[in-house]
């Protein structure tokens, strides 16, 4: 194995950039001549507009222009569009409302945008929006998912009474209602799956440029996807030519999902920037990265489950409504149907599901994909679900799990949400946890709590994900005269650490010294083609097109070594990275790099061989991978208070085939955390009545903090995937996916003496103090 090779723990390549401050954000770039945007966003959750007044506004000091949303009409321009089809319950297509650049006659969430303002400083325009006089009519607003299908609910769209987005099934429902009706117990759980902002370190900005002489655009933007942006702009905002549009991605301070998609603000400054004739630059606050970001999660759902007399669960049912904000995002049907209720099984070989999703609009920022996107949601709910029927039958967690577990030798095995799983042990998973968590021990670890005025509490998650999907990637390499190699590939880098995964990839297949390896990602100019980031599939997918583009170079460079050595293909061997011909001693032969030199000269090739050893290769995964793993939680919560401190965590997964090892630990303890995040303190909050955002700063939205948190335990069950050539099932979403269940499990764990049997996240202290002095209710808490 090569030192910096497939498998090696290499310390990321980009760090040191990062780390001495010479990461280049789209924030920091400035073009010659730029002026300064900056967006007009409603007060109010619903409101008709009457009319907008920007005399005022465009007469201030500095102030190039004042846009408005008959402005965007006069121009031709188009919209936001969701790309997911929806029905309604009859099967027929759903109404799915676009969503303008700017509002023109009403507004359906607090920051919807109203206007926008360009001059020559950002100070000006700040000025300017003071002078923009709107006046709106004030409308009833619904904000609550559960009560957005009420009647006399107020409605957002009279195309979609009673505010249903879509309806979406899956499952067999027939034999589910068989299932249940045979059932020896059927027990149930109503659970709210909460809304989060993806809160990454860096809010977005874009700078938008236009070329008059070439009649092109560029736009430096921070996406997980330049292609996509690319496309969305020629085809539904700006509609230009494909070929008259560049997207430059600097580098990404985080994504998590919320910056995959197209927004309003990359459309309007590359317009801004045609229309005045310079370049147009607009930096989002922390304020609307809250309100105008997408959000992610927000369902409420019952769960049912048939059980058997020996604590089989013969069938599941779901009813979920799926908060889709204002409007329908990029994905957002997707988030909670496909992504979701296929994976509702989980790692159970349970007989019969049927899921039901209603999608509902809501006075609220637009929802959409984040970090898991719909598996977090699934495991969450079936996780519960399991731990409540472990209770309700009184057996242990671990034990109602190995009842219900997906055996190793039932491999392929085809679930009732219809993935067929190629490999994994769930079962080693959960013993290895426990195992490394001390769970046989809880006890005694309970008992010193209890002598300290404490509650202790253990609980765990086992998990499956379906990652690694999005299409096809491609990746090419290209040799330069300077003797370093230069990997260009679509997926996009947001802190994941692409350069060094890859570059560790091309050195061992090519036998070339790793600090050679240049990795450009993010220019629809140099990289041609591109699905971009997200769904864990960057080195699932990414990775394994440069792996077919390494094989197409070492199959290249086997014939034109044989051409140069004079001797037969066949006969030709790699030997410590140099090709060699059979008999030939140590040292002779030509490297890759030698060979690639050789070959930019005309005179060296053969006349049936292209220019150089450059190559470009696809992949396109047929199927899914399927991470999975157990993660075991332990918690400490004060007797007095209800606060809530984590005082163990342990992980482990299988990912297959490991790239990096400290990458992934990387990726999951980030993962974990954000999980955490969501289980303890994250909550994005809207007044009821008024719609009004309550959670829109880092003063009133908690994120977890380095003390918060213990150390993590991790290790490693690798089960290789035959669904993917480098056997590698992705890692990036799985600390998301399974840490909101392994928490909520050992709180309630805890919380036992209380008579509690489920609880709502975020577990805050509040709520954990109020569980600790209200009477139960039926057992069940939140």
């Amino acid at each position: 194995m090569a030192k910096f090779g497939i498998g090696q723990a290499v310390r990321r390549t980009e760090d040191p950039r990062f780390l001495t401050g010479r990461g280049r954000y789209a924030a920091d770039i400035s073009l010659p001549g730029q002026a300064h945007a900056l967006f007009l966003r409603s007060p109010h959750a619903h409101a008709d507009i009457r009319s907008v007044e920007t005399a005022a506004a465009a007469q201030a000091t500095g102030v190039l222009a004042v846009y408005t949303a008959a402005d965007i009409e006069a121009a031709g321009l188009g919209g936001l569009t969701c790309e997911i089809p929806v029905n309604n319950r009859d099967g027929k297509p759903a109404f799915s409302p676009g969503r303008p650049l700017l509002a023109g006659t009403r507004v359906r969430f607090v920051g919807d945008t109203v206007a926008m303002v360009v001059a020559e400083t950002a100070a000006a325009a700040r000025d300017a929006l003071e002078l923009i006089d709107v006046d709106y009519e004030a409308l009833p607003a619904i904000a609550d998912t559960a009560a957005a299908r009420d009647p006399g609910a107020p409605e957002l769209w009279t195309e979609s009474p009673g505010n249903i987005a879509f309806f979406w099934q899956c499952g067999d429902a027939e034999a589910t209602e068989r299932a249940f009706a045979a059932a020896e117990r059927v027990i149930g759980l109503d659970l709210v799956n909460n809304r989060v902002a993806p809160a990454p370190l860096e809010p977005r900005a874009v700078v938008g440029d236009f070329d008059a002489d070439s009649g092109r655009f560029t736009l430096y933007t921070p996406t997980q996807g330049a292609h996509t942006i690319l496309n969305l702009l020629a085809t539904e905002t700006l509609k230009v030519p494909k070929d008259k549009i560049r997207v430059i991605v600097p580098d990404v301070g985080g994504a998590f999902g919320t910056k995959i998609f197209h927004y309003a603000e990359e459309a309007l400054a590359l317009w801004a920037a045609r229309e005045l004739g310079r370049p147009v630059k607009w930096v989002g606050d922390r304020g609307e990265a809250f309100t105008c970001d997408t959000h992610g999660r927000d369902h409420v759902s019952r769960a049912e489950a048939a059980v058997d007399g020996d604590g089989r669960v013969l069938a599941v049912r779901v009813a979920t409504s799926a908060n889709m904000g204002a409007y329908l995002s990029l994905d957002a049907p997707m988030i909670p149907t496909e992504l979701y209720g296929p994976m509702v099984p989980g790692a159970y070989g349970i007989e019969a599901i049927h899921v039901v999703v209603e999608g509902v609009y809501t006075n609220t920022t637009p929802v959409d994909a984040y970090r898991g996107a719909g598996r977090p949601e699934a495991t969450y709910l079936i996780e519960r679900l399991m731990d409540v029927v472990a209770h309700d039958l009184e057996l242990g967690a671990d034990e109602i799990r190995r009842r219900n577990f997906i055996g190793a030798g039932d491999m392929p095995y085809t679930t009732a949400g219809g993935n067929t799983y190629d490999c994994g042990d769930f079962a080693r998973n959960m013993t290895d946890a426990m195992e490394l968590a001390g769970w046989p021990d809880i006890d005694a670890r309970k008992a010193e709590a209890a002598a300290r005025g404490h509650l202790r509490g253990i609980g765990m998650t086992t998990y499956v994900e379906a990652a690694a999907g999005g299409g096809d990637e491609e990746a090419t390499i290209a040799f330069a005269d300077d003797g370093t190699v230069t990997v260009l590939i679509g997926t996009q880098s947001a802190g994941q650490g692409h350069e060094t995964a890859y570059a560790q990839i091309a050195a061992e297949g090519l036998g070339i010294p790793f600090e050679t390896v240049r990795v450009v990602q993010g220019d629809t100019d140099r990289v041609r083609r591109g699905r971009g980031t997200g769904g864990s599939r960057s080195l699932p997918v990414g990775g394994a097109a440069l792996g077919h583009a390494v094989g197409a170079v070492i199959e290249k460079g086997t014939a034109f070594a044989a051409h140069l050595l004079q001797v037969a293909e066949e006969t030709i061997e790699i030997r410590d990275g140099r090709f060699v011909a059979r008999g030939q001693g140590d040292g002779g032969g030509l490297d890759i790099l030698e060979l690639a030199a050789a070959a930019r000269i005309a005179e060296n090739r053969p006349a049936s061989m292209d220019e150089g050893l450059d190559t470009s290769a696809r992949y396109k995964p047929e199927t899914p991978t399927f991470p999975n793993g157990c993660h075991v939680c332990e918690v400490e919560i004060d007797g007095d208070t209800g606060e809530l401190r984590i005082v163990g965590y342990v992980i482990v997964d299988d990912f297959g085939t490991i790239i990096n090892p400290l990458l992934i630990a990387g990726q999951i303890h980030g993962g974990v955390v954000q999980g955490i995040g969501q289980a303890m303190m994250e909550q994005v909050a809207y007044d009821p009545q008024s719609g009004q955002l309550l959670s829109a700063s880092f003063a009133d939205y908690a994120l977890p903090r380095a003390d918060d948190l213990p150390s993590f335990g991790l290790a490693f069950n690798a089960v290789p995937t035959a669904n993917n050539p480098l056997g590698a099932k992705g890692a990036g979403e799985a600390g998301a996916i399974a840490a909101c269940a392994a928490v909520v499990h050992a709180v309630v764990d805890a919380l036992k003496p209380f008579g509690v049997r489920h609880i709502d996240m975020p577990v805050t202290a509040e709520k954990i103090w109020r569980a600790m002095t209200t009477p139960p209710s039926n057992g069940d808490r939140s």
